[in-house]
């Protein structure tokens, strides 16, 4: 369109006509190409792509900033502490406990003196496997004042998955809760000698010995309150700050980097997309081994000064009640918890925001360790983010094609990939720039995991990608039973063992064999296609009654009970 312009232009003031009838006829060239698109979709998304333009340059700039001084997580904490000391920082809603700025900066303090009288240096790794309750903010944030990196664990892992996620993260020494003793218990005859074990809150003596564990709160009561010395060399905005692992949905967890500017650019851009105010009250039901809770909803306490409820464990029959007791303002929730609330799965957006009247709405797509995140800062019903199409470059991610049974990237003659059209599914890559805080990539623990997240030669020669490829709920396994005489009971009894709940196939397809392709690929496809409907083969299937603590056989009746929502998953 800009070729025929400018040609017609040219050609028109060569016949000598008139700059303004060339210009004219040169824009209406220009206009009559394709452009016509161009310009309707840029009428309609100017405003929210200007928004978002404004949201990045802000996060950005206040990067720069930091990075220039020499800032991390725990220097901007100070910083608030000084605006707000004794504004409520943290509220313990099981028990209704306060901890104001200046109590939590203490008690993060006295973490950091606890751990350096352990011989803990910058560098080293504590594991933390505790619920989630404010110490376990207070404990990271003061080993991070040292230059000590904690290893966030779900408290949810038991056996090899725990032993995993301590052994990848090389850790020195673990803090866990009381009431996670029984867990630590039966992996603790296979961890290391030279493993140091310290449990906060009230377990007896016995129990102590038989882990050999050291208890913790007397020794942080008794630790100095004062702000400990720097750690050296001193830790910034690009340097360690902790890891959060991966679902281990698919596979073992992974233990995912998060530096310090990852820590800050997630909060920030939640705080200034979705429009919070210093002076909002966060209700955070999320758990705080993870990036939604501690850095999504604790980060707004700890860089911007709000105040946050932190909630032991979500529950629908108390949300509410806990919202109207501590005034909240925001509320932080997972797709699954509007449902939770509103008891039907149907038109959830709208619905929850008529029922509830809820003023904004903001959500956003993105993992702990991505370069990619969206989000939906309008309001679009349905959407989870937006990829501008009059301002590409500014944030450059893409939808790019990929084969759905491999999974592997569709490259196009030039060896580089295929990008979607618009309303086409695809896999979400994000362009990496190590030197730019938004768009570098810190990986993973583990650096075989941390190359099968990039891709090469993608939007260009030379370049690289970081795959989102997100890992979802664990829905269906399909089983090759060649003897007939595989057992459900004792299937669940090794699940239950090895694997968190979340990640326990609901659903089981027992079949006589795994069809492949012609190039010996599982056609899962297929399997997807068909689900769970007894209907469409003549495989077994069976549904994990979490109630009942068995798998049941799937017939028509169970099939129409799911559908209906009379049976819940």
């Amino acid at each position: 369109g800009v070729s025929a312009s400018l040609g017609s232009l040219g050609l028109l003031r060569l016949l000598g006509v008139s700059w303004p009838w060339s210009l004219a006829a040169g824009l209406g060239v220009y206009l009559g190409t394709r452009t016509w698109k161009f310009l309707y979709i840029a009428a309609r998304t100017a405003k929210r792509d200007l928004n978002g333009l404004y949201v990045l340059l802000r996060v950005k700039l206040s990067l720069w900033r930091y990075m220039r001084n020499g800032s991390n997580i725990p220097s901007i904490f100070a910083q608030t502490v000084k605006l707000h000391p004794n504004k409520p920082a943290l509220i313990y809603e099981a028990t209704g406990e306060t901890w104001t700025f200046i109590q939590l900066d203490e008690l993060s303090n006295a973490v950091a003196h606890w751990a350096r009288s352990q011989g803990l240096v910058s560098g080293d790794v504590v594991a933390l496997f505790m619920e989630s309750w404010p110490l376990h903010v207070a404990l990271w944030l003061g080993l991070a004042k040292i230059g000590v990196e904690a290893a966030l664990i779900n408290f949810n892992l038991r056996h090899d998955s725990l032993l995993h996620c301590i052994g990848v993260s090389g850790s020195r020494a673990i803090v866990f809760g009381a009431e996670l003793a029984d867990a630590v218990l039966e992996i603790s005859s296979s961890i290391t000698q030279s493993m140091v074990w310290f449990c906060t809150g009230d377990l007896s003596a016995e129990r102590l010995s038989s882990l050999g564990a050291q208890r913790l709160d007397p020794s942080l009561a008794s630790a100095s309150r004062h702000p400990p010395s720097p750690c050296v060399p001193p830790k910034g905005m690009n340097d360690r700050l902790f890891y959060i692992y991966t679902s281990g949905t698919t596979g073992m967890p992974k233990a995912a980097i998060v530096v310090h500017s990852r820590y800050y650019r997630i909060a920030a851009f939640g705080y200034f997309a979705f429009r919070m105010r210093p002076d909002d009250i966060i209700y955070d039901c999320l758990p705080l081994y993870h990036s939604a809770g501690n850095i999504m909803g604790v980060g707004q306490c700890l860089i911007h000064g709000l105040t946050v409820v932190v909630k032991k464990k979500f529950s629908a029959s108390r949300f509410w009640d806990d919202c109207i007791k501590y005034n909240c303002t925001v509320v932080q929730y997972i797709g699954e918890i509007c449902r939770y609330l509103l008891s039907q799965p149907v038109r959830v957006w709208e619905a929850f925001t008529e029922r509830f009247e809820v003023a904004q709405i903001g959500e956003f797509y993105g993992a702990t360790e991505c370069n990619c995140s969206i989000a939906n800062m309008d309001g679009k019903v349905g959407a989870c983010g937006f990829n501008s199409r009059i301002l590409p470059n500014v944030y450059p991610i893409q939808l790019v094609r990929v084969d759905e049974d491999s999974m592997e990237l569709i490259r196009d003659s030039r060896g580089l990939c295929v990008p979607c059209r618009p309303g086409e599914p695809g896999l979400l890559v994000g362009r990496i720039n190590q030197q730019d805080p938004l768009r570098r990539f810190d990986g993973y623990a583990n650096q075989d995991a941390t190359r099968k997240k990039i891709a090469y030669n993608v939007f260009k020669k030379n370049d690289s990608v970081y795959l989102s490829g997100v890992e979802g709920k664990a829905g269906m396994a399909a089983i090759a039973d060649v003897t007939g005489c595989f057992d459900c009971s004792d299937f669940l009894q090794k699940v239950q063992r090895a694997l968190p709940p979340y990640a326990r196939p609901v659903f089981l397809r027992i079949s006589p064999r795994v069809d492949t392709t012609g190039t010996f690929k599982i056609q899962k496809t297929r399997l997807q296609r068909e689900g769970y409907d007894p209907r469409l083969t003549t495989d077994h299937i069976y549904l994990l009654n979490t109630r009942a603590a068995r798998y049941e056989a799937v017939d028509e009746e169970l099939y129409g009970a799911v559908m209906e929502g009379r049976m819940s998953l």
